[in-house]
This record gives C-alpha cells, structure tokens and sequence, in this order.
C-alpha cells in the first residue's frame, strides 16, 4: 500500500512545486496587468478589493497610447532586435558549422574562447565600447544599440551543439556533388536547424527588447528609444508616479513577446530539446 502511494505522493509534489514556481513567475504579469486597468489610487490596494472601471481603462491606456510615442518604441525596439538578430544568426551559423564540422589548426582554443566569451558579462566590455562609439560619432544611433550584439557566443555554442549531430553522409553527398562549404550551409544545414534558430531567436529578441542597460548609456534622444528606455522615459516626463498608466505602457510593449513565444513555442520546445535531426 505504502509502496502504490509513494508515486502520487511523489507525482503531487512534483507538481505542487512546479504550480509554485509558474505563479511567482506569473504573478508580477497579473499585478501588471491589474495595474494597467486601475486608478492611480487603487493600484496598490488588494487585487480583489480594486474593480477596474470602464474610465480607469480608457484613461491609463489613452495616456500611454495617445500621449507617449509607445509605438515609436516599439518600433524602435523591432528594428533593434530584427538588426541584432539578423546579423547573430547570419554569423554565428558559419562559425557553428566551422567549430562542427572543419578541422583547422586553433579550433579546440576557438571553442575554449567562445566558451569562455559566454561567462563575460555584458557589462565588462560597456566603456571601451562606449569610447569607441563616442570616437567614431556613432552615439544615439540605431547601430549604437546594435553593435555590441552582432555576434553571440551562446548562438555559437547552441548551433554547435545542434549541428554536431547532423550526419557526415549527407555533407560528403553534398561535397561530392560539387557544392562548396558555404552553399553546404545555406542549402542544407541551415534548413534543417530552423527550430534551433527559432528557440534562439526568442532569447535573443526578448532580452534585447527588454536591455535597459546600454540603450540608457548609448541613447538620450526619446525618439531613438527602445520599449524599456521609453518606460523610463514615460515615467519622467509624462507618467511620472501615475502607475496606472505606466503599467498600461508596461503591459502594451509586453505584450507582442508573449504573443511570439505563443505563437512559436512548439518550434522553441523542439529547437531546446533536439539532439538530432530527423
């Protein structure tokens, strides 16, 4: 008895800390959310004592939508992260396949500097960077943002790992057919890693979306400004303390990552967990 009760106990636990740790990991969206469609005076009040008001709603999202250029921001941040990732996937593919599927003197050190590069945090780099960028006249640009990102040693090490299993009977098919190693990659890797470049492609664009960091050293012009830093700026010039609205802001710039990640998360699933192609 003891031992057929031993696996629903088991089972129960498991998913008691998993129910856990979606609701702190949900919760601050819900408070968010909740807040968007408040009074300035009922958002820090109990959730179930607050009822949102037809008045509330229009207010907070009109002010954010209407008075705020929120759409510039998120234009600003489609065209940051679309520059970003474009150029992350055009070159880290090639240096995957070459650390995969080449040998050359130096490769094992390339891996160990990729792998190394991972454990840098971003903000070791920032003042040379900033320098540089202040030197060339490149300061509050589009490719201010983009620069540092152009590459990524996690991508590196991600395609690698995916690409490691892919077999060597189809690329010496291929070699034998004449095609060169970079047609091998566009024509025949590339297609088949499309859930790996996808799983990649949503770390990428939502931490670059919600980067506050550089943008706030490399940025000082509204117009420039990316979804995070336009909160920021929302919040001093226009929102101020008014929580209402900067959380219905909040909620609106937020609100296209989680139709994305719904929109691919099979393809994030499948690019996360797979070892191998078919």
């Amino acid at each position: 008895m003891r031992r057929g009760l031993r696996p629903l106990v088991t089972s129960i636990g498991a998913h008691a800390i998993l129910l856990s740790g979606a609701f702190i990991m949900v919760y601050p969206f819900l408070w968010m959310w909740r807040a968007s469609v408040q009074s300035s005076g009922e958002v820090f009040g109990a959730m179930k004592n607050a009822p949102s008001t037809l008045e509330s709603i229009l207010a907070n999202y009109g002010q954010a939508l209407f008075q705020t250029p929120v759409l510039r921001f998120m234009l600003n941040g489609a065209l940051m992260t679309g520059g970003i990732l474009l150029f992350q996937v055009a070159t880290t593919v090639t240096c995957a396949y070459a650390l995969a599927k080449l040998e050359f003197r130096g490769k094992r050190v390339l891996l160990a500097l990729v792998l190394l590069a991972i454990t840098i945090p971003a903000q070791a780099p920032a003042l040379p960077l900033y320098l540089g960028l202040a030197k060339l006249q490149l300061l509050d640009t589009y490719l201010a943002m983009m620069v540092p990102h152009l590459t990524s040693a996690f991508a590196i090490f991600l395609f690698r790992q995916f690409i490691r299993s892919f077999p060597e009977e189809i690329l010496l098919a291929a070699r034998l057919d004449g095609m060169t190693e970079i047609e091998i990659v566009t024509r025949i890797v590339v297609p088949s890693m499309l859930p790996a470049i996808a799983a990649f492609s949503i770390f990428s664009v939502t931490f670059h979306w919600n980067d506050l960091y550089w943008p706030m050293i490399v940025i000082h012009s509204i117009d420039l400004a990316p979804p995070t830093l336009g909160i920021l700026f929302f919040r001093s010039q226009e929102g101020g303390d008014s929580f209402g609205p900067l959380m219905a802001c909040a909620t609106v710039v937020t609100a296209p990552l989680i139709l994305v990640f719904i929109a691919a998360q099979k393809k994030f699933v499948q690019g996360v967990t797979m070892s191998g192609v078919k």
